[in-house]
């Protein structure tokens, strides 16, 4: 596992399309995933210990942001082939296991990820209604072994709530850590 940080929100950047596959062969574009006020697009895998830590706060957020207007795709950019544990079947029971209502593609090529220029899983680029990136943050202070202090702020739900309320995302963000793309 090698820790890896988010860049600094590259304010504004236009979110990239993309045409990936979930893990029952349905294909899936952008504009399938996004919503009326806000679109999430998260890197995720089923390995990653940082991901595993959120992913079930991750989900309660997710389904509250749906509330809001805003959507969300988990993306699986890893070369599974060297992390069989991220293979198309095992996404499959994880997605079921932790109750994703959201799409979980596979980013077979890792064109995608190269694009939006993700480096970590979780990585968390949240959009605008216009498809503008205002957030590129984490979900909250939880890491491997510590969740996050009670009472302390869920960070992507507040972003993304604010983002859904008026189009722009918190000036400060504190980057997402986890795991490093595992490229081919």
């Amino acid at each position: 596992m090698a820790l890896t940080h988010t860049p600094v929100c590259d304010f504004g950047r236009p979110a990239v399309d993309f045409s990936l596959p979930d893990v029952d062969g349905r294909l899936w574009s952008l504009a399938d995933c996004r919503g009326e006020r806000g679109t999430l697009v998260m890197f995720i895998c089923n390995h990653c210990p940082y991901v595993k830590a959120i992913c079930d706060a991750l989900v309660r957020d997710v389904e509250a942001l749906e509330k809001l207007g805003v959507r969300a795709v988990g993306i699986m950019p890893n070369d599974y082939s060297s992390y069989p544990e991220d293979a198309p079947e095992r996404m499959r029971e994880f997605a079921r296991a932790h109750g994703f209502g959201f799409p979980y593609l596979i980013d077979e090529t890792q064109a995608v990820a190269r694009a939006y220029g993700a480096v970590c899983t979780p990585d968390f680029f949240g959009y605008n209604r216009d498809l503008r990136l205002q957030y590129r943050g984490r979900l909250d202070a939880t890491t491997p072994g510590r969740p996050a202090p009670e009472g302390s702020p869920r960070e992507l739900l507040e972003a993304m709530t604010l983002i859904a309320q008026t189009g722009r995302g918190p000036p400060q963000q504190t980057p997402s850590m986890g795991c490093s793309i595992k490229w081919r």
